[in-house]
């Protein structure tokens, strides 16, 4: 396994979150030695559609992508709907595109990389049914367990986390990737 103990890794969530996409990467990430932050635009905590409570500890509006070394955007449609219309959450994740920091994203997280504008051009899978708007958005769309672009893990559901959360540490350990742009 990559070392990531020196790594910060901000996870970006609100209410309504994939729960085992939010605490398998962030099990995977803190067992390997990285610190995990959780970035939102709720206050005190967030809520998973299944129930995990997860406390937050920086809202989006204060986070910076220049405290962390990587991005996790977990999954749950109305976690990425909301996600996707808050202007400063799309702008905290374009930032780590911006800087060619990895992002991991899974299930219906890639809508709030639609809207961060950082698709066009990238290899990525998702949610099956997010298949056309990655594709309007100018992303080449495969239906695959986990694909890497330049420092962009991606995956499409939560069967699919050990493979992941595998590719994710790996990213991560390799840090900067020149190809991950904005």
């Amino acid at each position: 396994m990559t070392s990531i103990s020196e790594a910060k890794v901000a996870f970006l969530a609100t209410n309504g979150f994939e729960d085992s996409e939010l605490t398998s990467p962030w099990q995977a990430i803190t067992g390997a030695g990285a610190t995990a932050t959780m970035v939102s635009p709720a206050s005190d905590e967030i809520t998973g559609k299944n129930g995990h409570v997860q406390a937050v500890d920086v809202p989006v509006a204060d986070a910076s992508a220049d405290d962390f070394d990587a991005l996790v955007l977990p999954g749950g449609v109305v976690n990425a709907d909301h996600l996707r219309m808050d202007g400063p959450s799309a702008g905290f994740a374009r930032a780590f595109f911006e800087q060619s920091k990895p992002v991991g994203v899974i299930c219906h997280g890639a809508w709030i990389l639609i809207e961060a504008g950082v698709v066009e051009g990238r290899t990525m899978t998702s949610y099956p049914s997010l298949a056309t708007d990655l594709r309007n958005a100018g992303a080449a769309w495969v239906d695959e367990e986990v694909v890497v672009d330049a420092g962009l893990v991606s995956s499409r559901k939560p069967d699919d986390l050990p493979a992941f959360n595998t590719k994710l540490i790996e990213e991560i350990g390799e840090g900067k990737h020149r190809a991950q742009h904005a």
